[in-house]
């Protein structure tokens, strides 16, 4: 352990969040500092009252002013962070024992706050959102190599959360052997986290060189792990694909924000007649294309690039006494967040309840919606109210048949309220 660490205590009333296991001390709750701190560097933290807390990495500039990672004193180095990915890699192969691509490190579920790790066949992908995680990065690609031993480690620290840090966006090869990242490559259209008004997701087109054939499921799918969003793919949802695709045998599905076909192709290697997928960025559905071609599912799918929201209106205009004929008895709704921040939720539930709204109408009775949201700022509880209140005002009434969260490689720490984000439900279309 590090020598004589300054000691950081915490106002009266604000140790609780700590001990009950959240991980990050805010600039607001901090009492006082003991001695000069350089940013970045390992410190204890205390109550009001001396009782120790834990040890993290201290950041000055940062509103969370520390972020703990243990309760009790152990020394930071290569084998604290092989200990810690050993530990998250057995949780993975406890709960998704077949799977080959996960997410080997989910930040603050893993108890190490600031860092993700997704493993994609024998490729690893790395995201750090924290000063204390960047400067100790040698030890964890270190770490890394030692309990992986992947043919190469990738690094996509390119979230907005660094800025917070005060840290630049940051793409390269960190270990082994894997094409660079290209320079000209920028994300157009919009991103994950953009709102309603530009909902669909979308990248730049691929680096032939640099495409990695990735097995999800018993499905293979075409990645660019440069290109791709987040660190290449949606890893948490492989587990849900397989159970909404329980329900497309002999349907006619519509996979509504597609991205690269998850849920369309799982829907149509489960038995669909048919598969439209859609989606805003041209280059992502002929991706889902190709996707379906390689693994012999094309003359069962058809893709179509173009904004969700209008396509939607554009499918559900009926003209003065023409009746709306429902066409699909499967639809699936998988948009990107629709807001970055609390202030914004209301506008996101305006989107959110207008998809609803339009999928309900084109839905049949007796099919089957399946529907999710990724946003932190919108809980379970409201994105259900949403649900109920397009199925209100469509004059629907839907029987709840699941509720979908994010997979075991993206775990849940309730007392870390962050950590949980991918809610969903799929309702049958009662009448």
């Amino acid at each position: 352990m590090e020598k004589q660490l300054a000691t950081v205590y915490v106002k009266p009333g604000e140790a609780d969040r700590l001990v009950a296991g959240h991980p990050w001390l805010y600039d607001n709750s901090v009492l006082k500092v003991t001695g000069e701190v350089p940013d970045g560097a390992l410190v204890q933290v205390r109550d009001h009252r001396r009782r120790f807390l834990g040890i993290g990495f201290y950041h000055s500039g940062s509103k969370i002013r520390v972020r703990l990672l243990a309760p009790e004193r152990v020394t930071v180095d290569t084998a604290f962070f092989e200990a810690r990915i050993r530990a998250a890699l057995e949780v993975r192969r406890r709960h998704l024992p077949e799977a080959s691509s996960f997410r080997v490190v989910h930040a603050e579920a893993d108890f190490l706050s600031g860092l993700i790790v997704d493993k994609y066949e024998d490729v690893l992908v790395l995201q750090i959102s924290a000063l204390g995680m960047e400067q100790r990065k040698g030890q964890i690609v270190e770490a890394l190599q030692r309990v992986l031993a992947p043919r190469a480690i990738l690094e996509r620290s390119d979230v907005a959360a660094r800025k917070f840090e005060g840290l630049p966006p940051v793409e390269g090869v960190l270990a082994g052997d894997w094409p660079a990242p290209p320079r000209s490559a920028e994300q157009t259209g919009s991103a994950p986290d953009d709102p309603p008004s530009t909902p669909a997701q979308s990248q730049p087109a691929s680096s032939q060189a640099a495409l990695l054939p990735v097995r999800i499921n018993d499905l293979v799918f075409e990645v660019d792990l440069w290109a791709g969003h987040k660190t290449g793919l949606y890893l948490d949802q492989q587990v849900n694909y397989r159970q909404v695709a329980q329900w497309a045998r002999g349907a006619r599905v519509l996979d509504a924000f597609c991205f690269w076909g998850g849920f369309g192709l799982h829907a149509a290697q489960a038995g669909a007649t048919h598969v439209h997928m859609i989606d805003q960025s041209e280059s992502a559905v002929q991706t889902a294309l190709r996707n379906a071609a390689r693994n012999g599912l094309a003359d069962r799918c058809s893709g179509e690039a173009a904004n969700v929201f209008d396509w939607f209106k554009a499918h559900t205009q009926t003209r003065p006494g023409e009746k709306l004929v429902p066409q699909f008895d499967l639809i699936i709704l998988d948009p990107p967040s629709f807001t970055r921040t609390r202030a914004s939720v209301p506008d996101a539930l305006r989107g959110y309840k207008e998809i609803h709204v339009r999928a309900l109408k084109l839905l049949r009775p007796g099919g089957v919606l399946a529907t999710f949201c990724c946003s932190h700022h919108v809980d379970a509880r409201t994105f259900l109210d949403v649900i109920l209140s397009a199925a209100y005002d469509t004059r629907k009434i839907l029987r709840r048949i699941a509720t979908f969260s994010q997979g075991p490689d993206h775990p849940v720490i309730p007392m870390i309220p962050e950590t949980e984000y991918l809610k969903g439900y799929a309702f049958e279309l009662v009448r």
